[in-house]
């Protein structure tokens, strides 16, 4: 079982974003933790969660860091008991605001893996992405998560942004590489609706060559490509988790909950939220969702697909993908190895 809690606090709205994030609410932020920790009471009950079952913790956003280590000591003690101990308790954190008294207080409460949202370390770019951060900054942050004993580190990059090129590209690559870390991140530029970008969808590049060119510079420097955006000598345990549909609290204004064969929706508005953390909306969803699920996450993943999930014209296509090179297979399980064409196969096989 996984745990998700969401802060919706930024500093700044990053222009490509399209999570439910204020910059102008910060005045709430100790009613927020105080809500949040009223929710998880009830999704522990709601889970059957029994001690030592949670296998991973993750603190998303928004930027968890803009949220002071003592507001969450009330939700680790909470869930303490809850937590295997071994587990990955991640947290994401932006540059600007992951101070070294910030990143010291999250690892005493026991954060053994911090992932930054860096995005480039060209100062241009940025900019224009409407980051809070300079690229200075970014490596500093990281030095100091390595300097205080985090076990595990990470950051995002983004590709496919007007005016990348290969060797802008290979720059941030090279730049992440001397950092230490053992994960990364890349995702292609999306443009969302509702934000800012939306009104100027040229910013975002066609070039599919450029997601082989990241892919393949992460991985010649000794990373494994273990999902459609992820790279790491080390492998989240969490991301892993959500890919294999494994059940998951979600808590906080915007996140998702599932359990067996329902979604769990908190609500997004924030000062909804605070004055009543426990009206969740549910989705309930077929086998049929579930099954479609299963063999779209597999295939943009090593999870692969389990084969015996799949009727017998399914296995059929999916075999037929096996004779053309698109597929491997085990006694178990189908996989794919090129996961920039996970979609495709995806639809074929459910055809």
């Amino acid at each position: 079982m996984l745990a998700y809690i969401h802060i919706p606090y930024c500093d700044s709205k990053c222009h490509y974003c399209s999570f439910n994030s204020y910059v102008d609410k910060f005045d709430t932020r100790n009613s927020y933790m105080q809500a949040l920790y009223r929710q998880l009471v009830l999704e522990l009950q709601r889970f059957s969660v029994q001690h030592g079952q949670i296998e991973t913790l993750f603190i998303g956003g928004g930027t968890p860091s803009t949220v002071a280590p003592e507001l969450y000591r009330p939700v680790f003690d909470l869930l303490g008991p809850y937590l295997r101990k071994d587990a990955e308790i991640t947290t994401e954190a932006n540059p600007n605001s992951a101070t070294e008294i910030w990143l010291k207080g999250m690892k005493e409460l026991g954060v053994n893996r911090v992932s930054f949202g860096v995005q480039s370390f060209n100062s241009g770019k940025l900019k224009a992405l409407n980051r809070a951060h300079t690229p200075k900054q970014a490596e500093t942050a990281v030095l100091t998560a390595k300097s205080l004993g985090f076990e595990h580190l990470s950051l995002d990059l983004i590709y496919n942004y007007r005016g990348d090129t290969e060797t802008l590209l290979e720059s941030d690559i090279e730049q992440a590489f001397a950092l230490p870390i053992d994960h990364i991140s890349a995702y292609e530029l999306t443009i969302e609706e509702g934000t800012r970008f939306s009104s100027t969808p040229e910013v975002r590049q066609e070039n599919d060559d450029l997601a082989f060119f990241v892919a393949g510079e992460i991985v010649k420097r000794g990373f494994t490509h273990y999902e459609i955006s992820n790279f790491g000598q080390y492998q989240s345990r969490h991301n892993k988790g959500y890919w294999e549909l494994d059940d998951y609290i979600g808590a906080g204004a915007g996140a998702v909950g599932f359990l067996k064969n329902t979604r769990y929706y908190p609500q997004t508005d924030i000062e909804r939220y605070i004055a009543d953390p426990l009206t969740i909306s549910e989705e309930f969803l077929s086998a049929e969702n579930l099954l479609t699920e299963k063999i779209f996450l597999g295939l943009r993943s090593t999870i692969g697909i389990e084969k015996g999930l799949l009727n017998t014209t399914m296995r059929t296509r999916a075999e037929l993908l096996v004779k053309e090179g698109k597929l491997i297979q085990n006694s178990t399980h189908f996989y794919n190895e090129n996961f920039f064409i996970a979609d495709a196969l995806a639809l074929y096989i459910l055809e």
